[in-house]
């Protein structure tokens, strides 16, 4: 096998994924079948710089590759071999956010990204004026914010993307962005498979007094599809992943995706019915439509699969930042007793211990709000827990709803979905830090959305996997994206699925309506945070 492996990748017939997530930058190799080969990785942290969330762009560079050559030397160990060519590269990223650029290709001003929610004007009148959810994270509300605050860098736009568009941009020179990734920019239209040209007329319409030099058309990114060509490796962006010269240029690259897509991908979620779950810094459940929503829910974000299907997203800024913050001063707990124990033990055994809690939490009740959350209309978070004096105050009952308000905004967009809308959900596909204890995550998530659950094997390797199989669907045109995924990634992968369990909906039903009756005084703790 390992002789096998080494002539693979000596004859660059391997495929790169890179994710830069909210707190990994992940690297992963693979082979024409899919199966993962090496993997390296780099853990960053995002930084609220002046009141903005944001990554110094050297930082990325500076990221890649360090994951890069973790990666590397995965190989090394391996397989006793140096990696000089590849077949394909795939970048994926964070979703939405602002990275504007000038003509001399220089950035003007902070990246700001999907964490943010200082664009809630911007996102409003755009959703009034395009009748069509434009929420405060998508790159075109970050800019039209801009405009509406008189910001003087919107006079010298001449390029804005994501940071999986910035990324490719400068390994390849192409200004493109997977059509998943650039529906998180701007509304796409669904029978063109590309931005929607009504809405870019209104737009250009809307900001036409302010004597710009360009319209949105001009300063997007072009829309591409799974399985186009996007462009060739060049010397310069061979240097940027690999300074150690190893890597030569020359080989392509896939269309850049966003977290959202890749996940879809990982976990084979792009047909009609399906949807995935991903869980970690943030939590989002995307749901593939046979049809377009009936209306407008400003809960719900309309996207595409990377092949341009439709999708409804239901998004939160906030998931397992504050159960990582508890688990933490638990260990510190542990640590002052001198008991010896790894961060994976204690997650463990305390998940496990949420098995013995009551459904529906005890009466207790958390908010895991780090930032602001869009879809209960707070601009600024503040965590909280409550625990009122005749709850039942228990070890199980207190890591249970930890668990529970991880997914708990998400759980309200997915209520419009199934319920207002009656989306038929026949199987969700989770993925995501969160389920790496399998069993607790998974059951919670099956009841919170009353729908099977199933977690799959790889959905662990997540968006960078993800990514690496769009790059090597390059060389496998002759299949629909569906197909590929089908008959040669999970051809042979089966389902460990979860179904939900009465008792368990119930209680989470009566966790959400405490979480949704008690929402002012979470407003009042943020307002109180604000203010102090």
């Amino acid at each position: 096998m390992h002789t096998n492996v080494k002539s693979l990748i000596e004859d660059g017939q391997t495929y790169l994924g890179i994710e830069l997530g909210s707190t990994r930058i992940k690297s992963v190799l693979i082979d024409t079948n899919g199966n993962i080969l090496a993997k390296g990785s780099f853990e960053w942290e995002n930084h609220f710089v002046n009141g903005i969330w944001t990554y110094p762009l050297d930082e990325v560079w500076a990221g890649i590759a360090k994951s890069y050559q973790d990666l590397c030397k995965d190989v090394q160990v391996k397989y006793a071999v140096v990696i000089k060519r590849l077949s394909a590269i795939g970048i994926s990223a964070m979703m939405h956010g602002y990275l504007p650029f000038d003509s001399q290709e220089r950035q003007l001003c902070e990246f700001r990204t999907w964490r943010n929610n200082t664009t809630a004007i911007a996102a409003d009148q755009l959703t009034e004026l395009l009748h069509y959810n434009i929420p405060q994270r998508w790159s075109v509300a970050h800019l039209y914010q801009a405009i509406l605050d008189q910001e003087s860098h919107t006079q010298n736009i001449a390029y804005i993307t994501t940071l999986a568009g910035y990324v490719h941009w400068q390994l390849t020179g192409k200004k493109v962005l997977g059509i998943g990734d650039a529906s998180g920019m701007f509304p796409i239209d669904s029978g063109i498979k590309d931005y929607d040209i009504a809405m870019t007329n209104i737009f250009n319409q809307l900001i036409s007094d302010k004597g710009f030099t360009w319209q949105l058309e001009d300063i997007l990114p072009n829309v591409l599809l799974a399985g186009d060509n996007a462009g060739i490796l060049t010397e310069r962006g061979a240097k940027l992943i690999d300074p150690s010269g190893n890597l030569q240029a020359g080989c392509i690259l896939c269309p850049p995706e966003g977290d959202a897509g890749t996940g879809m991908m990982a976990t084979n979620s792009i047909k009609v019915k399906t949807g995935n779950v991903s869980a970690g810094t943030s939590a989002f459940a995307m749901v593939v439509l046979e049809k377009p929503l009936s209306k407008v829910y400003r809960d719900l974000d309309m996207v595409t699969t990377p092949a341009g299907e439709l999708v409804a997203m239901a998004h939160s800024q906030n998931c397992s930042s504050d159960l990582n913050a508890w688990f933490q001063l638990f260990g510190e707990i542990l640590h002052t007793f001198n008991v010896d124990f790894s961060m994976e033990q204690l997650y463990g055994k305390l998940f496990d211990k949420a098995l013995e809690a009551n459904p529906d939490g005890g009466g207790l009740l958390s908010y895991c709000f780090y930032s602001g959350e869009h879809g209960v209309d707070l601009t600024t978070g503040c965590p909280l827990f409550l625990h009122p004096a005749n709850a039942k105050f228990s070890l199980a009952n207190f890591v249970l709803v930890q668990l529970y308000t991880s997914f708990g905004a998400m759980k309200l967009g997915m209520d419009t979905l199934t319920k207002k809308e009656n989306v038929e959900i026949e199987k969700i596909f989770a993925h995501g830090g969160l389920f790496k204890s399998k069993d607790i995550a998974q059951r919670i998530l099956a009841a919170a959305l009353n729908v099977p659950v199933a977690l799959l094997e790889t959905a662990s390797e997540g968006g960078a996997w993800g990514i690496a199989l769009l790059a090597a669907y390059t060389q496998q045109t002759q299949l629909s994206l569906t197909g590929y995924l089908d008959q040669i990634i999970f051809s042979n992968t089966e389902d460990n699925v979860a179904n939900p369990d009465a008792e368990w909906v119930r209680g989470y039903e009566n966790f959400i309506q405490r979480y949704k009756d008690a929402l002012p005084i979470e407003q009042m703790a943020a307002d109180f945070a604000i203010n102090n």
